[in-house]
């Protein structure tokens, strides 16, 4: 199993190039399945979930060609409309799977998703949205079953939660809409830029989707879609990891690519805890020289502050002058790197679904485990604050989101490695 390990200290100085958002392209690439025609998609990252998702398609019968970071893919001998529990385990994006294959061929069958341990996420919402435009739908022994032997009916659809508008639930049923026949309106739709992306794709396929990037979509049916050509957005989590590692570390660095009006959120708290950040030609600069201050956040659906960018920002006020308090409304118990936080010196209190955090002068190396995806790269990222290595273990979680991480901060003078732990074993006598 692969470890990575960090020796603290280190500026971060130099651009690194930001990859396309997974959590555009792993819908968009789902949404090729509602066309028989061939589809390209550029700037997709490399990453083992657009890996898992190739497999789903491919599974089902899709045609794909990789090239760099352009995928191509057709979808006209799909073979069949039910997905093995052995894929979908390793991927919760794989539920997006099921609007476009009920929209197409009226019935599917899908395991139930998986994906990282970070409390409740429940599909419910999907579900009920598809209800809503005419699907028969039961669970039975682990796999949900949905059918629609008359075609899905355009609907009006309310897709807001406890926690907030549900992003895949809004895909999952903006994608099926698209060949529902009438006019379905989804109210409390997810307003995030992947969103908005998926709906760009939609529109060049031939669907009449306005309202995307607003919690209203309006989508008029089509009888049917063609391929298209896409270019994903940057990843802002991605974006927003990298404005944390250069703030954390004191350094200096150019991300190109990313875009500021999708880190509004972000870069706001940053600014306030005395970190600069500057529009650039082709990205956005990120510079830290003074102390870090201490500052509040509060992790809410877009457009506050992402969920995705909590454990991160934890491990960069681990170090900031004073007492601040960061709270996660959209996953109340996604806390679970506190623990290891603590192993390297952190002082940090979990109530609830909020922790209060006094910051240290300095943070320790220690050996941590990564629980989830984004807890990995807060881990990373403290260790490069930290006096001495680091060793993070459990870093699998870490190529489902992040493209060669330690490649990149290694490109910008951090000292990391990746290293594979051999099995030990005895020989036999």
């Amino acid at each position: 199993m692969d470890k990575i390990i960090i020796s603290g200290g280190n500026r971060l100085k130099g651009s690194v190039k930001i990859s396309g958002a997974k959590n555009s392209a792993l819908p968009i690439m789902a949404a090729t399945l509602l066309t028989r025609g061939s589809s390209v998609i550029k700037n997709i990252p490399n990453l083992k979930d657009v890996t898992t998702m190739s497999y789903l398609l491919v599974a089902l019968g899709a045609n794909i060609i990789i090239s760099g970071d352009e995928i191509t893919i057709k979808c006209d001998k799909i073979k069949r409309s039910f997905i093995h529990h052995d894929l979908v385990r390793k991927m919760r994006a794989s539920v997006c799977l099921l609007g476009p294959l009920l929209a197409r061929f009226g019935k599917v069958e899908i395991s139930h998703p998986g994906g990282c341990v970070i409390g409740p996420r429940p599909i419910d919402l999907h579900l009920k949205g598809l209800e809503k435009l005419g699907a028969q739908i039961e669970m039975k022994h682990g796999y949900i079953i949905a059918k629609s032997e008359d075609g899905l009916r355009g609907n009006e659809i309310y897709l807001g939660g406890p926690l907030g508008s549900t992003v895949l639930g809004t895909a999952n049923v903006m994608m099926a809409a698209t060949l529902a026949r009438g006019e379905t309106i989804i109210e409390g739709a997810a307003c995030e830029p992947e969103i908005a992306d998926l709906a760009a794709f939609l529109n060049a396929m031939g669907a009449k989707i306005i309202g995307a990037g607003t919690h209203i979509l309006r989508i008029e049916g089509v009888e049917e879609l063609g391929g298209a050509e896409h270019t994903i957005i940057p990843d802002r989590i991605e974006a927003g990891t990298y404005l944390i590692a250069v703030a954390i570390s004191g350094g200096d660095t150019l991300l190109k690519g990313a875009r500021h009006e999708h880190l509004t959120a972000v870069i706001d708290r940053l600014e306030e805890a005395g970190v600069k950040i500057e529009r650039a030609p082709d990205g956005l600069k990120v510079k830290r020289k003074n102390e870090l201050k201490a500052v509040n956040v509060i992790a809410l659906p877009y457009p506050g502050f992402p969920t995705d960018m909590q454990a991160q920002m934890m491990s960069l006020m681990s170090i900031a002058k004073g007492t601040s308090i960061v709270a996660d409304m959209v996953y109340p118990d996604r806390f679970i790197h506190v623990g290891e936080l603590l192993r390297m010196g952190a002082n940090i209190v979990r109530q609830g679904p909020r922790a209060t955090i006094i910051g240290v002068e300095k943070l320790g190396g220690a050996q941590v485990t990564a629980s989830d995806l984004r807890a990995s790269a807060a881990l990373i990222l403290a260790g490069l604050a930290a006096d001495g290595e680091t060793e993070v273990s459990r870093v699998y979680h870490l190529d489902r989101g992040y493209e060669k991480i330690e490649e990149k901060l290694s490109s910008l003078g951090a000292k990391i490695k990746r290293v594979t732990d051999k099995p030990s074993g005895k020989k036999k006598k």
